[in-house]
């Protein structure tokens, strides 16, 4: 284990394509910092929108609601209904 900052780090290796490896070397060159703070960077920022994006399909679709215009309760009327599950 390392230290980065106050805080104890695992070294880790794994393996990139070269033109993936190529970007990252110039990315670490442009932004002057090394490819693990951008590696670093870019896992925790992707964990982090994993973490938030998750939730149940109301909480994905609830900018939805109301959007579409049409009856309220489809199941309130049987004209609605007529031939539904019927191929």
């Amino acid at each position: 284990m390392r230290q980065i900052g106050n805080t104890l780090a695992r070294t880790i290796t794994f393996k990139l394509p070269d033109a993936l490896a190529a970007r990252l070397d110039g990315a670490a060159r442009r932004r002057n910092r090394t490819r693990s703070e951008l590696v670093r960077e870019a896992l925790e920022r992707h964990l982090d929108a994993r973490t938030t994006a998750a939730g149940s399909c109301l909480d994905l679709a609830r900018d939805l609601a109301g959007s579409v215009s049409g009856p309220a309760d489809l199941s309130s009327s049987r004209r609605h209904l007529r031939g539904y599950g019927r191929s």
